[in-house]
């Protein structure tokens, strides 16, 4: 294709592309949206001190008309009805789109006129070659974003069994999206984000959807990974548009799950793209006001890896740990998936045989053993069946995930042992269960040398605790013996803690041996408490810190 430019139409053309730039330049003055966005205090001085002279309505939000501070809005969501009763709030009128449909017919009849007219172009068709490249450019440009659009959840806390504790944790969350007015004239400040940390499987995107739901708001659901992008600051740009539509829609949640794909530790190895995202994320977090009724639900099952901005006052600033459910729970939530399915067993019977068992694959099983029993020709699903089908949904777990009855008594040991040196040494935590324990490592600096001492001393319960009891000690004791080791050179390599300042090849060796036999004597000395942890471990795979203490205080 060749494409001539006759010397006698430059002028010409120039002064046509020169006009269509003034035309744009006219419509975006004409259209654009000048107004300032205004706090709710700032709204209610102007109503009350009667500067309001007009006010009008659009696209979610309410414009006012000042005599001093010229046009300015605020989401019509937040307006109190009681105050802006006695104003006549009309629709906007004359938006512009006449006018803004009459520049696209003059500026493309422009150039329609301009191509047909005033370019010399070669009437001669492109090789179908020439088109295949050009199809293949167009395809490598950059993406077209997909429209953001929220979610009408239909998820309601009674169809989840086993979340009593997230539950009262996110019913404050809940509240405020309903009555947001009550929080503001208080001067409450309610959290901008809401991070649920847990394992897979636990539901925690069920939860989120809960809470949409209980409060009756839009939720917007993305995914960590979608924001991951190829081109350098598409992944930004999708976080803007997310909270852009989300003010559109206030109040409302955004959901981000598994978060951790994008807000990693911002470490020495460089990526444009994610730091890019993270950054854009950290700035829409704070940008929207307090009052905007936007609340930030995200999930992660690693939080050790999330970067500390993102975890700091004002973002990520509550925390809610979904932990996998205890045999209580997961009564609970067999309860639920058997409503409809007949049956004939006892469910805490199902419950006690699956500790480790998340809510997804408590599903699974309850699944699995309609299936076999149909495949049967059966009538009522039996206990039987559920034991056929364990195996079969035992894909995905950690070792402790499944526990025989031998290895269920050496768990409850191993873990009664920890809770009594948590608690003898006061460490912080909130439950100890057969499946896991949230004793918080030491961070706050300094640190001093009894405090770590302890911390080890913990990590070296439950095997201490093991041996007194059966002579021996299971495999899953290696994250604590890593835990303690960490712990033990970093003291001695690092702090000179060591039997000298300067750290010799046998300190830590006998640092640790010193502390083994230390917390050894210890459980030796109060076997009746540690048993006494170990029987409740036993019946109900768990125990709080609160009921630590006061089984402790009354057997001492």
């Amino acid at each position: 294709m060749t494409i001539t430019w006759p010397n006698t139409n430059r002028n010409q053309m120039i002064l046509l592309i020169s006009g269509g730039i003034i035309l744009l330049l006219l419509l975006y003055a004409l259209l654009r949206d000048g107004a300032d966005t205004v706090t709710l205090e700032e709204a209610s001085r102007l109503i009350e001190g009667q500067q309001i002279e007009k006010a009008y309505s659009d696209d979610g939000y309410t414009y006012f008309a000042t005599k001093e501070d010229g046009v300015v809005k605020i989401a019509s969501s937040q307006l109190p009805a009681d105050l802006t009763s006695h104003l006549v709030i009309e629709p906007k009128g004359g938006s512009g789109w006449g006018w803004f449909l009459f520049f696209v017919a003059l500026i493309g009849g422009a150039g329609y006129w301009a191509w047909r007219n005033r370019l010399g172009f070669e009437d001669e068709e492109l090789p179908v070659e020439t088109v295949r490249h050009a199809g293949a450019a167009a395809e490598q440009s950059e993406p077209v974003s997909s429209t953001i659009a929220p979610v009408k959840s239909t998820v309601r806390f009674s169809d989840i069994g086993g979340i009593g504790d997230v539950k009262e944790e996110l019913e404050e969350i809940i509240d405020f999206l309903r009555n947001p007015k009550r929080y503001y004239s208080f001067g409450a400040r309610m959290p901008r984000g809401v991070l649920l940390v847990g394992p897979p499987g636990v539901g925690k995107t069920m939860i989120a959807k809960a809470v949409a739901a209980e409060a009756d708001v839009p939720f917007f659901y993305q995914s960590g990974a979608s924001f991951v992008q190829i081109y350098v600051g598409m992944g930004a740009k999708r976080v803007s548009e997310l909270f852009s539509a989300a003010k559109k829609n206030a109040p409302a949640i955004i959901f981000i799950d598994e978060i951790d794909a994008v807000g990693k530790k911002r470490g020495g190895e460089r990526n444009d793209e994610r730091e890019g995202t993270l950054n854009q994320l950290l700035t829409e977090m704070d940008g929207f006001e307090d009052t905007s009724g936007i609340v930030v639900i995200a999930a992660t099952n690693n939080i050790d890896v999330m970067d500390a901005a993102l975890l700091r006052a004002g973002r990520f600033d509550r925390r809610v740990f979904v932990e996998l459910p205890t045999a209580t729970e997961r009564e609970a939530i067999l309860n639920k998936y058997l409503r409809h399915i007949p049956h004939e067993l006892s469910v805490a019977d199902v419950a006690k045989m699956t500790v480790g068992f998340n809510g997804a694959s408590l599903a699974a099983l309850v699944n699995e053993a309609a299936l076999l029993c149909l495949r049967q020709k059966e009538i009522q699903v039996r206990l039987e069946h559920f034991l056929a089908v364990k195996d079969k949904v035992m894909f995905g777990k950690k070792k402790i995930a499944m526990l025989s009855d031998e290895q269920r008594r050496y768990q409850a040991r191993y873990q009664a042992g920890k809770v009594f040196a948590a608690t003898w040494f006061d460490l912080p935590y909130e439950k100890i269960s057969l499946s896991n324990d949230t004793i918080t490592p030491p961070t706050a600096e300094p640190l001093l040398k009894h405090e770590i001492e302890a911390h080890v001393r913990v990590h070296l319960a439950g095997i201490a605790a093991s041996n007194l009891r059966f002579g021996e000690h299971a495999s899953n004791a290696s994250h604590d013996v890593r835990a303690a080791e960490e712990l033990v050179h970093a003291m001695v390599y690092e702090y000179g803690m060591g039997s000298s300042i300067l750290p010799g090849t046998e300190d830590e060796s006998k640092l640790t041996e010193r502390l083994y036999q230390e917390i050894l004597t210890l459980l030796e000395r109060h076997e009746k408490i540690v048993a006494k942890f170990e029987a409740i471990l036993e019946e109900y795979e768990q125990i709080s810190k609160s009921l630590a203490k006061a089984t402790m205080n009354e057997i001492l």
